[in-house]
């Protein structure tokens, strides 16, 4: 039979591990309220990056302002309820646009697919060559395509030259949204209507004065 010297010794342990476990509750349950709490503080302001909801679902025009936008940056808003990919392609970007190497990957480098409006159908698939406007949807399956703007050692696949890459079922893009050839994604990256009001504002779901585009137009998005 335990004495009493060791059943209160017994006692006092079992009150330390029970105060042990309520402190650990207590901090955890803590951390998940803080945590909540910063969750309902940031996503109002990450939500207020993008237009609100009833704009988007009305398809109205939307403005962005390019001009915190570095070269080789992209930055994504929604209209229409789809992603529209805005980068800033450096003068190395355009350049490997244009060069044979990567024209001879593509299924379409020309554009003659109508997947964009008449005042995108060049080489650059713009309105200006140093930003590319796009709808991030792939061809394929609808998947998300994934940024990859520079050859590196982290890119998923050798010999990139830069562009998109749907991680779905591998079709890759370059950074003017044309297709490469060999993958499963048909056509180029829709170009959604848009112009510039000033030099650094794009409208996205305005054509410019007298041109008459919209996605229902194109052939696949």
């Amino acid at each position: 039979m335990a004495s009493s010297s060791e059943a209160a010794t017994a006692n006092s342990e079992g009150h330390a591990a029970e105060g042990a476990e309520r402190r650990d509750f207590l901090k955890m349950v803590t951390l998940a309220t803080a945590a909540v709490g910063v969750c309902a503080v940031a996503w109002p302001f990450i939500d207020s990056m993008n237009p609100a909801k009833d704009t988007i679902a009305a398809g109205s025009p939307i403005d962005v302002d390019l001009s915190q936008v570095a070269p080789g940056q992209q930055i994504v808003v929604l209209w229409r309820e789809k992603p529209i990919l805005l980068v800033n392609r450096p003068a190395e970007a355009l350049k490997t646009l244009q060069s044979s190497a990567m024209i001879n990957r593509l299924r379409d480098p020309d554009s003659r697919v109508l997947q964009q409006p008449p005042y995108a159908d060049n080489w650059h698939r713009s309105v200006k060559p140093e930003w590319a406007v796009l709808v991030g949807i792939c061809t394929h399956l609808g998947c998300l395509p994934q940024y990859f703007p520079n050859p590196s050692a982290n890119t998923p696949v050798a010999d990139w030259p830069g562009g998109y890459l749907c991680p779905c079922h591998g079709s890759k893009y370059d950074l003017a949204g044309r297709v490469w050839q060999g993958v499963p994604a048909p056509f180029n990256l829709p170009v959604p209507p848009y112009n510039f009001l000033d030099a650094r504002t794009v409208r996205i779901g305005e054509n410019p004065p007298n041109v008459t585009y919209s996605l229902n137009d194109i052939v696949q998005i």
